[in-house]
């Protein structure tokens, strides 16, 4: 007679079931191929450091990519005085080019900002008509940048058409760049006079692109400043775009001195201190003397000989001019000193 069984079969199977829970528990605690939904909400969000020091899920689109060597540049209450000047300049630019060309333009102030100039030039469509250009005596290279169905548009109204912008743009042709220049040189020229602060400001083209690949006008990572305009004839607007080396239009910000400063300030801010050179200190300059006051006819000067007397103006020897590298730079008096002819300085010469 076989002895009973049925108490080994709950001892036997007991490990089984006990081996089966943590299966179950891993698929669920491991489950989020199961649970797509609390996936990408995981994946939608990211941990970052708060300004209060504290860690905190935000969404991933509400983190924006930031360059950390184009900081400092431009603080928002510069950025908001240039803008406010380019605005002006976008309202005289209408009336110009308005009497330029003869007809109805718009021009509208799309945007102002700082970008990267590798990113820039990697954004720009291929073919363009790029003209590089100086605004002496600032430094550094500018493109202004128009897309070739505008310059077309142009090149059509400075023939006497109607400014129709075509179906498709193209590179232009010798004849229209040429054209194109007179543009170009009025859309700059215009920029340099709503610089009062800097009256000396000379526009000058220096050369045309039509490819971005090949302008190596500044270093990649430079940080440049962009304007962009909404421009055409009627109600055809292309976009414009002004790009200057931040290094060229840094002087232009700080003459924006805000209403408050005073006028030490502002004097400071357009004159800064000049800084010596030690590389000069061994060069030789030539120093020159002269009398001012005595004048003689052309005869009277071939009829000269040894021995004559000149009378001279005690006045006039009195303030004799001083001459460094033929520039008149100081007065004095003439005398002698161990010896030697010598002249004591008494006054610069007003410039």
């Amino acid at each position: 007679m076989n002895p009973p069984t049925s108490p080994a079969h709950p001892s036997e199977a007991a490990p089984p079931a006990a081996q089966e829970a943590p299966t179950a528990t891993g698929t669920t605690t491991a489950g989020a191929p199961e649970s797509p939904g609390a996936a990408a909400v995981a994946e939608a969000e990211v941990s970052v450091l708060t300004s209060r020091g504290v860690r905190e899920l935000k969404p991933a689109d509400a983190i924006r990519p930031y360059d950390f060597r184009q900081s400092g540049f431009l603080v928002p209450s510069e950025l908001r005085r240039i803008r406010q000047r380019h605005e002006q300049f976008v309202r005289a630019l209408a009336a110009r080019l308005e009497m330029v060309l003869r007809v109805q333009t718009t021009v509208q102030l799309e945007k102002l900002q700082i970008v990267g100039y590798q990113k820039f030039t990697e954004n720009l469509p291929s073919p363009t008509h790029i003209t590089l250009f100086k605004t002496d005596p600032l430094k550094g290279t500018g493109l202004l940048v128009i897309p070739p169905r505008l310059g077309l548009s142009l090149v059509d109204r400075l023939l006497g058409g109607p400014g129709q912008m075509p179906e498709a743009g193209r590179e232009l042709s010798d004849i229209e760049t040429a054209l194109i220049d007179q543009i170009a040189l009025l859309l700059i020229s215009e920029w340099c006079n709503h610089w009062p602060e800097m009256r000396e400001l000379r526009p000058a083209l220096t050369g045309h692109e039509n490819n971005s690949r090949f302008l190596q006008t500044a270093p990649p990572d430079t940080a440049m400043l962009a304007l962009t305009l909404n421009a055409g004839v009627g109600d055809q607007l292309e976009p414009i775009q002004f790009v200057f080396p931040y290094a060229t239009v840094e002087p232009l910000v700080r003459l924006l001195t805000p209403a408050g400063m005073t006028a030490a300030d502002r004097a400071a801010a357009r004159s800064p201190r000049l800084k010596w050179n030690a590389e000069f200190d061994d060069m030789l300059v030539p120093v020159v003397v002269e009398w001012q006051g005595l004048k003689l006819s052309a005869g009277d000067i071939t009829r000269l000989k040894n021995g004559d007397v000149l009378i001279l103006d005690s006045r006039s020897t009195a303030q004799v001019q001083l001459r460094l590298s033929h520039v008149p730079k100081f007065i004095g008096r003439p005398g002698t000193r161990a010896g030697k002819w010598a002249v004591e300085l008494t006054a610069p010469v007003p410039t």
